[in-house]
């Protein structure tokens, strides 16, 4: 069953969740997993994919967004989408913003980002994960 991870960001900049779900994606890399980060809409992912070459000074995150991937690519460790997955993704899902009900329970791990724009949003999805028995872990991260 998916390990469902809430972390709610106490930080108000608006730069703030895709900062926070940076440095996840890059932990989950360095650690062997397969990322796919789930964004909005294309321009969500086009700014994300550009924030990911420059969030910090010598990090380096390997992706590429879904449109991108080539089918028979079984190494490119990170996508960045906003639809649903491309197959080959079941192992980390980080949510920056938009829907994964249709597809999040073929994760292991899913990790929601909240920051004060999507309080609101972040609670409606604890109660439908809650509702349906899934492990929830709530974690609160102090403003930077």
């Amino acid at each position: 069953m998916t390990e469902v991870f809430f972390y709610i960001l106490e930080d108000t900049a608006a730069e703030a969740p895709d900062h926070f779900a940076a440095r996840l994606v890059e932990k989950a890399h360095r650690e062997g997993h397969r990322v796919y980060v789930h964004l909005s809409d294309a321009d969500a992912v086009a700014r994300f994919d550009t924030f990911l070459w420059t969030f910090r000074q010598g990090s380096f995150v390997p992706h590429v967004a879904s449109v991108d991937l080539e089918t028979d690519d079984t190494l490119t460790p990170v996508v960045l989408g906003h639809e649903a997955p491309p197959s080959g993704f079941d192992d980390v899902l980080v949510n920056v913003g938009g829907d994964v009900g249709g597809f999040f329970s073929r994760f292991s791990r899913h990790n929601e980002i909240a920051g004060p724009a999507r309080v609101a949003e972040a609670r409606a999805s604890y109660r439908y994960f809650k509702d349906r028995g899934y492990a929830l872990t709530t974690h609160k991260i102090p403003a930077r």
